[in-house]
């Protein structure tokens, strides 16, 4: 399960046998969200509360280069 990035309190990873869409899981205590990386588009979530979730996909899009970099890198796609 590599660790893509850590910021403010929020882990930002993905699974090792992970499929497409490219997205990424991001936990901060038991809150989690689950977003594609291309679209922002928000898959699952659950136990965040709203600014944690503008501030996880103002993160995304900050790092949006780097993370899906990551994922080709890890998947050699």
């Amino acid at each position: 399960m590599p660790t893509v990035l850590r910021v403010d309190g929020f882990r930002f990873f993905f699974f090792s046998d992970e499929h497409l869409p490219i997205h990424i899981h991001v936990e901060k205590g038991d809150g989690y969200m689950r977003v594609e990386l291309e679209t922002f588009k928000v898959t699952k979530k659950y136990k965040l509360s709203t600014n944690d979730e503008k501030k996880i996909l103002a993160l995304i899009e900050e790092h949006q280069h780097e993370l899906m970099g990551a994922w080709h890198e890890y998947f050699n796609c």
